[in-house]
């Protein structure tokens, strides 16, 4: 998620039942990971990563909160394989891979990087995602400062002679809401505010050996239809129920695959000349250099802090 800056924002703490939900959607997003990165080998299709995973999430009774993703070297964020992508996994790639689940709507967020062939020059990348990522969380606590979990993720970072990727941050989860506030930079200057009692959140620290910062680039495979800005009425009342049907989570071209290119097409199209529809390109690091990322969503209870997807 790119930076941004919010005012001061006390989240309501979630209730029992969604803190529940939260549990559940955490459980099935850590062995959805587990079994996509087993997935994530030299040859296999991205494609068919991807699909697996959002099958694995169906079939332990959850739904995706957005398409799985997986993003690949330079690219930091947002690769979503097109229905017709064939590309596949190569020694020596920096696999990311993404994950958004929900429990009746209450969403929480994941990610790993698989160093593809283990190679040794990538070590030190994965390693330190890992390393921030825990450094965070043991930093974080009701109340505290961001400043301080962005200062925990940089310094960890840069003790492996690495750079924090500035232009992208953790950020907070809600129902029916992937990326909301707070955000959690990973440079301690761009940090404002205080971890709230109640929050959730996922923190994502992203890492670099060039200068830390992305820029959009390649043609987007994943959309958003914000609920508040949906039209009463389109071209193609199917399509646009199936593009509702998400209930303003992300999507992806091959989640709708079954509509037809030229209907799915001549629908984004209508939505994007609307000014309704948000769509997310990959974000590539700005020198070409690699990047890996880790991420967890954490609970923050009037006692500590909960890891749900641990």
């Amino acid at each position: 998620m790119r930076a941004f800056s919010v005012k001061a924002h006390r989240p309501p703490s979630p209730s029992r039942d969604a803190l529940e939900c939260l549990r559940e959607a955490g459980r099935v997003a850590a062995q959805a990971r587990a079994a996509g990165a087993r997935l994530i080998v030299a040859g296999a299709r991205v494609r068919d990563v991807c699909v697996a995973v959002e099958e694995e999430i169906a079939r332990r009774g959850a739904g995706p909160a957005f398409p799985v993703q997986s993003s690949r070297n330079a690219v930091a964020a947002h690769d979503c394989p097109s229905p017709a992508d064939e590309t596949r996994y190569a020694e020596g790639d920096l696999a990311k891979l993404d994950i958004g689940v929900e429990v009746e709507g209450w969403v929480v967020d994941t990610a790993l990087t698989v160093n593809v062939g283990d190679r040794p020059e990538h070590r030190r990348f994965v390693e330190a995602a890992g390393a921030a990522l825990e450094s965070a969380i043991a930093a974080a606590a009701p109340e505290v400062e961001i400043r301080v979990v962005s200062e925990a993720i940089e310094s960890t970072i840069r003790g492996f002679g690495l750079q924090p990727v500035r232009s992208l941050c953790g950020h907070g989860v809600g129902r029916w809401q992937v990326h909301g506030p707070p955000p959690i930079p990973n440079a301690a200057d761009l940090a404002a505010g205080r971890l709230r009692t109640g929050a959730v959140v996922a923190i994502e620290p992203f890492v670099t050996d060039g200068p830390g910062v992305v820029t959009e680039e390649g043609e987007p495979q994943v959309f958003r239809l914000d609920p508040r800005r949906e039209p009463a009425r389109g071209p193609d009342a199917e399509a646009l129920a199936a593009v509702r049907a998400f209930r303003g989570l992300p999507f992806a071209r091959r989640q709708l695959a079954g509509l037809g290119g030229p209907r799915l097409e001549s629908l984004l199209d209508w939505l994007q000349k609307q000014g309704r529809l948000t769509s997310y390109a990959p974000l590539r690091e700005s020198s070409g250099r690699p990047v890996a990322q880790a991420e967890h969503t954490v609970y923050v209870s009037p006692s500590g802090v909960e890891v749900l997807t641990r």
